[in-house]
């Protein structure tokens, strides 16, 4: 009972920063709410496990639509699901005790959010929704590079920060 304690306490934790972060970050522009976004993503699946980051990266979007931050276009939930999904596996299934795994694991993170992201959003849903041009426009510049460097960003500050959260919490 104590770990389902912790790993909820933990999870409702991580989301609550995010939330925080969303909506006191959410008229400096996508750069810096995406990368606190990432960042707490990647700290909530380096500190409490697989389950915990795929529940923030899941309700993230959910948070980020009902705050009125970001596209307010329903279809894109689940693509944004989706993309914070593959940075937190990634990070999940290839991080590991040394530097080099932790750097790659960092990298392939923000490249498959990245990725994953432009494929869904830009390439498959600006092809199909019924969108007008300017909307389109807007998606392809939100979806593309910026991701990237979001991710990269916020798994930057995850991987200074996760270290030290770890040796305070004696893990």
């Amino acid at each position: 009972m104590k770990n389902k304690t912790l790993w909820i306490t933990q999870t409702a934790l991580m989301l609550a920063l995010l939330i925080v972060l969303q909506w006191a970050t959410s008229g400096l522009g996508q750069l810096v709410t995406g990368s606190c976004v990432n960042a707490v993503l990647a700290v909530a699946v380096l500190l409490g496990g697989l389950w915990s980051g795929l529940t923030v990266a899941i309700v993230s979007p959910v948070c980020a639509f009902l705050l009125g931050i970001g596209p307010q276009l329903f279809a894109l939930i689940p693509a944004i699901a989706l993309g914070n999904s593959v940075l937190v596996l990634v990070l999940h299934f290839a991080h590991g005790s040394s530097l080099m795994r932790n750097l790659l694991a960092w990298l392939g993170a923000a490249l498959g959010k990245f990725l994953a992201l432009y494929l869904v959003v830009v390439q498959l849903l600006c092809r199909v929704l019924p969108l007008k041009q300017p909307q389109i426009d807007t998606f392809t510049a939100m979806f593309s590079a910026p991701q990237l460097v979001t991710a990269l960003i916020g798994g930057a500050v995850a991987m200074l920060i996760v270290p030290v959260l770890k040796k305070a919490l004696h893990r």
